[in-house]
C-alpha cells in the first residue's frame, strides 16, 4: 500500500504513522503536514507546508496513493463555530475533495471522536462540526471512506499530545491504563491500537462507515 497520513505530528497521528512504517505491505507512507515529523524512515516521505488549504498546487506529490488516514485536528475549547467550522470541517473537505479527484480508488480514513453528532443539530458546537465534516466525507466519491471516533486514547511508544493539559491527563492516568481498559474496553483505545486498525480497514474494509472505539479495538486484533 501507498499511504498518506495527514495529521503525523498529533497524538494519534504519531501512532498511526508508527504503525504504518512497521507494516510489511507498506510500500510508501506520505506525511503531510505543517511541521516535520522529526522521524527518519526509509519509507517515510514528507510533505510540509503551511498553508494546508491550498495543496492543490501540490496535487503532482499527492497522486498515485492507495488510503489517506487523516487525523489532523484542533481542540473546539474557545473558538467560535465558524472559526471552528473553518479548520475542521472546510480544511478537512477542500483536501478530501482533491484527494478524491487525485485518488478516486483510495479508502479514506477520518479521525472524528466520540459523541460526534450526525444529525448535525444537537447542542454540542464540536459534535455538530465533526458530524457535519463526517456526513461530506462520505459523499465524496472514494472508493470508501470510514469515520473512526475513539474516545479516551492512551498514548504508547511516545506518542505525545501537543497539549499540556492533556499531556498531564495521561501521565496521570497512564499507570492505571490496563484497569480502565478492562473496565471500558467500549469508550477506551491506545495509539496503537487505533493505528492497527485503521491498516486492518484500509486491508479488508469494515462492516459499517462509522466505527466506535469498541469497534476500532475489535478490528486492531485483525491485523
Amino acid at each position: 500500500m501507498r499511504v498518506l497520513v495527514f495529521g503525523g505530528t498529533g497524538m494519534v497521528g504519531q501512532g498511526v504513522l508508527r504503525e504504518c512504517l512497521l507494516a510489511s505491505d507498506v510500500e510508501v507512507v506520505l506525511a503531510v503536514g505543517r511541521s516535520a515529523t522529526g522521524l527518519r524512515h526509509p519509507k517515510l516521505r514528507e510533505l510540509v507546508s503551511g498553508d494546508l488549504v491550498d495543496l492543490g498546487r501540490r496535487a503532482a506529490e499527492l497522486a498515485g496513493f492507495d488510503v489517506c488516514f487523516f487525523s489532523l485536528g484542533i481542540s473546539a475549547a474557545g473558538m467560535s463555530e465558524a472559526d471552528y467550522r473553518r479548520t475542521t470541517k472546510d480544511l478537512t473537505l477542500s483536501i478530501g475533495e482533491l484527494l478524491a479527484q487525485l485518488n478516486p480508488r483510495m479508502t479514506f480514513i477520518y479521525v472524528s471522536g466520540a459523541g460526534t453528532d450526525s444529525t448535525e443539530r444537537g447542542r454540542e458546537m464540536w459534535a455538530r462540526v465533526k458530524g457535519e465534516t463526517e456526513n461530506a466525507l462520505l459523499r465524496l466519491p472514494f472508493k470508501a471512506a470510514y469515520m473512526f471516533r475513539p474516545g479516551y486514547v492512551q498514548p504508547l511508544h511516545g506518542a505525545k499530545s501537543r497539549t499540556m493539559w492533556y499531556r498531564t491527563v495521561y501521565a496521570i492516568l497512564g499507570p492505571f491504563y490496563p484497569a480502565l481498559r478492562t473496565a471500558f474496553r467500549r469508550t477506551v483505545t491506545t495509539t496503537e491500537d487505533v493505528g492497527r486498525a485503521m491498516l486492518a480497514v484500509a486491508r479488508h474494509g469494515a462492516p459499517k462507515s462509522v466505527l466506535e472505539t469498541a469497534d476500532i479495538n475489535e478490528l486492531a486484533t485483525r491485523g
